[in-house]
C-alpha cells in the first residue's frame, strides 16, 4: 500500500488518517468550503472526489454524493454498525458512508475528514505526487514555484527541526532546527520530480552555505527533503551535473521529516501583498529542461 506522505504528516492529520481518529465538527478547512477542483488523498495522492459531488448536509464534515471510480474502498467499521471509507490505495481513513437521508438524488452522504484530504483546483486530474524543498525564504520560492507549469498546490512551512508545532517566530531565532521549506504538490503527467528539481536549481543559489541572498541562517539552507530513494537519486545526479559545470552546491539531501505548515499569513505571502521576490530570480543553468 503506497503512503508516499505519510512521513511528512504531524500528529494531527496521522490520527485520523492512520489511527481512524475524527476531527471536531464545523472544525476542518473544506467543511465550508466551495471552491472548483478535486478532492486528493491527503496520505498518497490519489483523487478520490470532483467538487460537482460536494453539498452542504450541515454534519459539520464535507460531505460527497459520489466518488470517483475505484478510488475509495468499504468496510465495515469497527463499532459493526457503520460504513469505512478509505483511500482504495493506501488505505488512509477517510470516514464513513451513510445511505438514505434523502440529501441529493443519489441518496448517499460520504462524510470526510478535512484532515484526509488535499485539495487541488483542477477538475482533470487523477493522480499527484510530491517534493519538498528549501531555498531560502520561503515566500520568494512559493511565488516561482507557482508558476511551474504542472504543479497544482504549494503550501510553505517548516521542516527538518526537533520542536513539535514551530512558530515562524521560533524557527526565525534558530532554536528549532527547521528549514523554511515549501511542499508542492503536482501532476506527474505534466511534470516530473526531475523537472522539478531543476527548477529549484534555478529560482536560487545551492552554492551559498550561510543563507540566500541577505537572508542569513540555518533557516534558510538550501535542501531537498526526499521521500524515497528514487527522489534521493534524481536529486543527487542533478547535483553531480551542477558540480561538473562548476557549482560548487551546497544543498543537503535529507529525509522526509514532518513538515509543519506556516502561518496563514506566510501562505501565498507575494500574491497577497503586491509584491516580488527579493532573493529569488530564475538563472537558466541545464542545457535541457
Amino acid at each position: 500500500m503506497k503512503k508516499f506522505k505519510s512521513a511528512s504528516l504531524p500528529a494531527n492529520i496521522l490520527a485520523v488518517v492512520e489511527d481512524k481518529g475524527t476531527e471536531l465538527p464545523f472544525s476542518g478547512t473544506y467543511n465550508d468550503f466551495g471552491e472548483s477542483g478535486t478532492y486528493l488523498c491527503r496520505c498518497c495522492g490519489l483523487a478520490l472526489f470532483r467538487s460537482q459531488t460536494k453539498f452542504h448536509s450541515g454534519c459539520g464534515w464535507p460531505s460527497f454524493d459520489e466518488e470517483l471510480t475505484g478510488a475509495v474502498s468499504y468496510k465495515t467499521d469497527a463499532d459493526g454498525k457503520r460504513t469505512e471509507i478509505l483511500c482504495s490505495r493506501c488505505a488512509a481513513h477517510l470516514g464513513h458512508v451513510f445511505a438514505g437521508e434523502g440529501f441529493t438524488a443519489k441518496n448517499t452522504r460520504h462524510c470526510v475528514n478535512s484532515l484526509s484530504l488535499d485539495f487541488v483546483s483542477s477538475l482533470e486530474v487523477s493522480d499527484t505526487e510530491e517534493a519538498i524543498f528549501a531555498a531560502g525564504c520561503f515566500w520568494g520560492v512559493e511565488h516561482l514555484f507557482k508558476q511551474l507549469p504542472g504543479v497544482l498546490k504549494t503550501e510553505v512551512g517548516y521542516i527538518g527541526g526537533h520542536q513539535q508545532q514551530p512558530t515562524y517566530q521560533e524557527v526565525c531565532a534558530g532554536n528549532t532546527g527547521h528549514l523554511e521549506a515549501l511542499r508542492v504538490v503536482y501532476d506527474p503527467t505534466r511534470l516530473s520530480y526531475k523537472q522539478a528539481v531543476m527548477y529549484f536549481f534555478e529560482i536560487h543559489n545551492p552554492t551559498q552555505s550561510n543563507g540566500q541572498g541577505p537572508d542569513l541562517g540555518d533557516q534558510y539552507r538550501s535542501a531537498i527533503f526526499c521521500y524515497d530513494a528514487k527522489q534521493l537519486e534524481v536529486a543527487d545526479a542533478l547535483i553531480q551535473e551542477l558540480m561538473q559545470m562548476k557549482y560548487q552546491v551546497t544543498t543537503e539531501l535529507l529525509p522526509v521529516s514532518t513538515f509543519w505548515p506556516a502561518e496563514n499569513y506566510h501562505q501565498n505571502y507575494y500574491a497577497k501583498n503586491g509584491q516580488a521576490p527579493y532573493c529569488h530570480a530564475y538563472v537558466k543553468k541545464f542545457k535541457l529542461t
